[in-house]
């Protein structure tokens, strides 16, 4: 993983995302919307089985939000999708290859899970570009590190077997972190992918600026090793 700038929000952000989905969970809890309605139905008040004390089992409404099942909550982060592949380049945080279809389409990952912070489930502040195939890797594990917080240099790319490792001299804490990232998101599954972009780059089929887009991890990590074609930089 290399460090990933956050992008500021879009214009259209708040219009098309944040302000339907807050109705929607208020509508779902039965509360008012901060942010009216001005067409459309509304959704329905949510339910949730409660145990009576004859053993019987009866559905009551949910009132609070944090009640609600992640599954309940509208799509609409979708919206955020193609801005998100524009303003990070198609590059996947976690991978740090563009995404195309060796990692899955393109998803948009919620660093807290949508099951864990109901009220950043629609903030773009919260969404992190993903292949699908990454984004289903972390899921709602929190031993994932946030691409946002990453320094260059903590991972480094060995290239013989072109795995990823810690770097040398890292805090120990920071250390496992790296390593607990690695082992979830199997990142050492993309060996072939990255010993073929630098093959590629070291025998001339593509340039260095192409590497940098198609997979910036392994073109920094050249950099970093002085493993650059001569006359690059």
């Amino acid at each position: 993983m290399i460090n990933v700038v956050p992008a500021a929000e879009p214009v259209t952000f708040d219009v098309a995302v944040r302000r339907p989905g807050l109705r929607a969970i208020a509508e779902m809890v039965g509360k008012q919307p901060l942010y009216p309605r001005t067409g459309g139905k509304s959704f329905k008040q949510r339910k949730r089985a409660a145990m009576q004390p004859d053993g019987t089992e009866l559905q009551v409404n949910i009132i609070q939000e944090v009640e609600l099942p992640s599954s309940m909550f509208p799509t609409y982060w979708g919206r955020a999708v193609d801005d998100m592949m524009v303003l990070y380049n198609d590059i996947c945080a976690y991978s740090c290859f563009r995404i195309h279809p060796v990692t899955g389409g393109r998803s948009v990952d919620h660093l807290a899970p949508k099951s864990q912070d109901w009220d950043r489930v629609y903030e773009w502040d919260n969404y992190r570009l993903a292949s699908t195939m990454l984004n289903s890797r972390k899921n709602k594990f929190g031993d994932v590190l946030d691409p946002f917080d990453v320094q260059n240099g903590w991972f480094v790319l060995e290239l013989v077997g072109f795995q990823v490792r810690p770097a040398k001299g890292l805090d120990q804490l920071i250390r496992t972190q790296v390593q607990n990232t690695i082992d979830r998101l199997g990142l050492d599954d993309f060996r072939s992918s990255r010993e073929r972009d630098a093959e590629n780059y070291w025998t001339g089929k593509v340039s260095f600026d192409l590497l940098m887009e198609e997979s910036p991890f392994v073109a920094m990590e050249l950099r970093r090793q002085n493993r650059m074609r001569e006359g690059d930089s």
